[in-house]
């Protein structure tokens, strides 16, 4: 699972982890503590495995890259699985003045705001690995496939 960094945030590659107790959140809050498919691994090489083009598991945990394209595309997949009845649940900024958060997400999603901003593990512009880093913006969960409308506050997600 990756993350799109700029320069700003100490990083230029698209590869920050999520961390583990954020995954364990998803899989005890979202999926009643069972496994997930992970259609965006982290260090992912796109020519081996492209999450895009694959049909998805029927609990999907996406944390998508940043860069605009990629994270509406990955957001249109979710909305897409969603349909055929698949769980989705994708961790992206909270960026809530978009048109992306107001034409796709608002209509298709439950969205859980995250009170905070995770910290990313990953490799800094210095080539350091760094666990301590945030992004520009605050985070949510935006939860495709439960047939739930609505906004909600995660106050309980410590790190």
């Amino acid at each position: 699972m990756s993350k799109q960094r700029t320069e700003i945030n100490g990083s230029k590659n698209d590869d920050w982890a999520t961390p583990p107790h954020v995954t364990d959140y998803v899989r005890n809050h979202f999926f009643r503590g069972t496994g997930h498919f992970d259609p965006c691994p982290l260090n992912n090489d796109i020519n081996i495995f492209n999450g895009l083009e694959v049909d998805w598991g029927e609990k999907n945990f996406i944390n998508p890259p940043y860069s605009r394209s990629l994270k509406e595309a990955f957001i249109l997949k979710a909305i897409e699985q969603s349909k055929k009845g698949k769980l989705c649940v994708v961790l992206i900024p909270s960026n809530t003045e978009t048109k992306l958060f107001h034409e796709l997400i608002i209509p298709n999603a439950e969205v859980f705001l995250i009170k905070g901003r995770i910290k990313f593990r990953g490799v800094n512009t210095f080539n350091e690995f760094v666990t301590d880093k945030t992004g520009q913006t605050g985070s949510m969960f935006a939860v495709f496939g439960n047939n739930k409308r609505g906004i909600h506050t995660i106050t309980d997600l410590y790190y």
